[in-house]
């Protein structure tokens, strides 16, 4: 499981804009962190489907706005990505 302190090997470490650093964020907001710093495209409609399925990464709700904290998803792209492979024929 890779933490923002150890990239993986030939990757840099990528500096998130200001707007993205928040502990919590909107789900476009979401949508814009998984793509920087995971490489994960996902769109805001497809956020919201998995928010209706519960199968997408846990957010919390402050009204009607869903709201994605950021450690929430880290674990949920670890988990999504899974771990490296040498070969395709690895389960």
């Amino acid at each position: 499981m890779q933490t923002e302190n150890t990239p993986l090997a030939g990757t840099e470490k990528i500096t998130l804009p200001p707007h993205l650093r928040k502990p919590r964020l909107r789900r476009d907001e979401a949508v814009e962190y998984l793509k920087l710093k995971h490489g994960i495209d996902r769109s805001v409609a497809t956020l919201a489907k998995w928010a209706v399925m519960g199968v997408g990464p846990r957010y919390q709700k402050v009204n009607r706005s869903p709201l994605y904290p950021t450690a929430e998803l880290d674990t949920w792209a670890d988990e999504a990505l899974g771990d490296l492979r040498n070969s395709t024929s690895e389960g």
